[in-house]
């Protein structure tokens, strides 16, 4: 499946208020470094940033982790897993 498709089956998803599970390799900008794959096993989408709140928000995709009640985020093109499914960025 490509990335893309994912995002948008995502969006679909959290639109109705139904889980998914993806993985995403992390990377901070801030700090230039990657803590590895990023497992997220029950989450939703979340409202879009605006570029004045985070200057990626264009790249980015917010998500709540519905089993830690934390918030994250994720660069779009690092989105390697979607519901078990393995993802290729075209």
């Amino acid at each position: 499946m490509d990335v893309y498709e994912a995002i948008n089956k995502m969006r679909a998803l959290s639109k109705v208020g139904k889980p998914f599970s993806f993985g995403f390799m992390s990377y901070s900008e801030d700090r230039a470094t990657s803590h590895g794959i990023v497992e997220v096993q029950n989450a939703r989408l979340r409202k879009q940033s605006t570029t004045e709140q985070d200057k990626n928000a264009d790249i980015k995709l917010n998500y709540f982790n519905l089993d830690t009640c934390e918030y994250g985020s994720f660069y779009q093109p690092l989105l390697m897993e979607f519901n078990g499914e393995r993802l290729v960025l075209s």
